[in-house]
């Protein structure tokens, strides 16, 4: 089994989360986008949206992260048994998976950074489209969705759209928390696998304050959750705003170089 992933990737983490916590055999290929490996020729045609994490196992590809956790949960004895309501998972990782964590993200991001990658990216699309003319279609879509969000991001209304759903979804799940331990009942299901990303994301923007701390049932099983061991290996090695910096700091100069010598 074959995982293309990036740390920084909230997606590619919910499937890294679940691999980890199931045990299962896996090699992991790291793909960075900040240096737009994303939309190398060889991996934009497994998968011409561009996005991660993408899981191979044999002739099976899958391309979003809530078909792959499907799958993963479907290999042996799903995560959590019969001590969760299997119905109450599928929900809840659905509804996380509904809500654009990118928007979000995106719009905590120094508006100077945002555009330094932004523009490199774009010139990547480009360039690739003109030396790939079999993929100029695809990379062309791809094009019009980096417009799309930069527009989405301009746009105040869908933000705060955006946001109302997440506080919605946090409201749930503290509700969800008086009553069970986990995300759909008393064991670790691909839900909490879902929903852990979502909070460590929370937590690197320093926003606990705003969404977090307002609600104790949710704080407190994220304090728990940081205690796993496949939070430990997944997520808490790039946990700090300092340890992510060492993964965004040597990619900026690398975007820098190739902006200079022109090398998309």
């Amino acid at each position: 089994m074959q995982l293309y992933h990036h740390p920084l990737s909230m997606n590619s983490n919910k499937v890294r989360l679940a691999l980890e916590e199931k045990n299962v055999d896996y090699t992991a290929h790291r793909v960075n986008p900040l240096k737009a490996r994303n939309l190398d020729p060889e991996f934009f045609r497994q998968n011409p949206s561009g996005t991660l994490p993408v899981l191979k196992n044999g002739s099976i590809v899958l391309c979003e992260s809530l078909p792959i956790l499907q799958y993963i949960d479907r290999i042996n004895e799903p995560l959590g048994d019969n001590k969760v309501q299997h119905d109450r998972v599928e929900e809840w990782v659905k509804k996380i998976d509904e809500w654009d964590a990118k928007p979000f993200t995106l719009s905590h991001i120094p508006d100077r950074m945002l555009r330094f990658f932004s523009r490199f990216k774009r010139r990547v699309v480009i360039a690739r489209m003109a030396k790939n003319p079999d993929l100029a279609n695809k990379y062309h879509t791809k094009l019009n969705s980096m417009h799309a969000m930069e527009e989405k991001l301009k746009d105040t209304e869908a933000l705060e759209a955006n946001k109302e759903q997440l506080l919605n979804m946090l409201d749930d799940a503290e509700d969800q928390l008086s009553t069970t331990e986990y995300m759909a009942g008393f064991e670790f299901t691909i839900a909490d696998a879902a929903m852990i990303p979502v909070l460590a994301r929370i937590e690197l923007l320093k926003l606990n304050e705003e969404y977090l701390e307002p609600r104790p049932r949710l704080l407190e099983y994220w304090e728990r959750m940081k205690s796993r061991a496949s939070y430990k290996k997944v997520i808490g090695g790039y946990s700090s705003q300092l340890k992510q910096l060492k993964l965004v700091l040597p990619s900026a100069c690398n975007v820098g170089v190739r902006n200079v010598f022109k090398r998309f």
